[in-house]
């Protein structure tokens, strides 16, 4: 299964703090892949560069330069759950992929109040966002 991964920030010991579309974060560690993968050793080595990650276009991967990448499903797989306070929260464009429904729905399901806003969604600016916890209860648990 693809894992689209929404944002990606450095941490201290050439760590990322990488957050999923399905509203979950993770922690990777890339100092094992040092010694691994010579590729990589740059961003031990160059000072700065570790900071320059960015999110690939399409949430598949990560990447500092055009040669230095990250696959979305290795940070996935070998990451380490990680509490965040945006954990849980899903845009309306992520939620209604993941559960297979057009955003349409979710806002009628704001509308109707079904989706209770300010509670369970929260329109900030364009952008609407729902709780993981909204979506299971409206919709049922997310599908595979």
């Amino acid at each position: 299964m693809f894992h689209k991964i929404r944002s990606a920030a450095p941490l201290p010991g050439c760590r990322l703090l990488v957050s999923f579309a399905e509203g979950c974060s993770k922690v990777y560690d890339l100092t094992p892949l040092f010694d691994r993968v010579p590729a990589l050793a740059p961003l031990r080595d160059v000072p700065g560069l570790f900071d320059k990650v960015r999110t690939d276009p399409g949430g598949y991967g990560v990447s500092w330069t055009d040669e230095i990448d990250l696959d979305g499903a290795e940070l996935w797989e070998n990451g380490v759950p990680a509490s965040s306070p945006f954990d849980s929260l899903l845009s309306f464009a992520d939620a209604s992929a993941l559960w297979g429904l057009s955003e349409s729905t979710l806002r009628k399901a704001v509308a109707y109040r079904k989706l209770a806003e300010g509670i369970d969604a929260q329109k900030f600016g364009k952008q609407w966002i729902v709780t993981r916890a909204a979506m299971e209860r409206e919709y049922g648990p997310q599908p595979q």
